[in-house]
């Protein structure tokens, strides 16, 4: 088996190592990964500059581009196999609900997707510091090892969480939507030494809609949070709706 790992951490993350090490185990990995961090990204592809790759040492390739970039490098430049498996991670930080559509992480599994390469994004849900990259590692290899085995439903791709726990203390995982969350957005203006403005991004702390069956229910409990995620983003039920307008 043929494995591309790739992140939006930065080639040098704890995750990706720890992603790469484990998966060893179902055959040969290449990293091809940003040269530095690149999260909430998103699914940007960098298409107004060139880019440049960057052999650091055999099987490891940073590119300076975004995670989609990586994708695509890898797959149509830098490998010299079409690979069996994407895999993103290991994200330091939950990629939950509403979240993936920033996250560079899902992005790249997203974009491996598109190309016809089955994919999954893995993360640890924790921004703080943490030693339990391995045990996620480990997790991320039981479900790379089952999408190799049965394959995966046409144009779906896995979002996978891992709740920050020592393997002993992580529970079995549950197959999840994604869920919601409600925050209020903010712009934190202030000015430099210089006297010009300058502005941050940023939101209050978000609340979580913990509702069973969703991504926040499986990590709030333990769980490891397996969803499906679909390329389609139509939403059917509204097209019955629309239709009925005098357009």
């Amino acid at each position: 088996m043929h494995i591309m790992v790739t992140n939006d951490d930065g080639i040098h993350a704890a995750g990706i190592l720890a992603l790469a090490e484990a998966l060893r185990d179902l055959g040969e990995v290449t990293v091809v990964a940003p040269d530095r961090e690149r999260s909430a990204v998103g699914h940007s592809l960098t298409l107004h500059s060139p880019l440049r790759a960057f052999k650091l040492r055999p099987g490891f390739y940073a590119v300076d581009g975004t995670p989609t970039d990586c994708v695509n490098m890898g797959i149509h430049s830098l490998l010299p196999f079409r690979p069996d498996l994407v895999v993103s991670g290991i994200n330091h930080g939950a990629n939950l609900g509403d979240d993936i559509t920033y996250s560079g992480t899902v992005a790249a599994a997203m974009e491996a997707t598109l190309m016809g390469i089955p994919a999954m994004a893995v993360s640890l849900a924790t921004f703080e510091r943490s030693e339990h990259f391995p045990a996620a590692a480990q997790v991320a290899l039981r479900v790379a090892r089952q999408v190799l085995a049965n394959g995966l439903p046409a144009d779906t791709f896995l979002n996978v969480n891992v709740p920050n726990r020592p393997a002993a203390e992580i529970n079995p995982p549950l197959i999840t939507r994604q869920g919601k969350r409600s925050f209020v957005g903010k712009i934190v203006d202030k000015t430099d030494p210089r006297g010009r403005k300058y502005y941050w991004i940023g939101s209050d702390e978000p609340d979580f809609n913990d509702y069973e069956g969703t991504d926040f229910f499986a990590i709030n409990r333990g769980h490891v949070s397996v969803t499906p995620l679909h390329l389609d983003l139509t939403n059917y039920e509204s097209m019955k709706i629309i239709a009925g307008w005098e357009l």
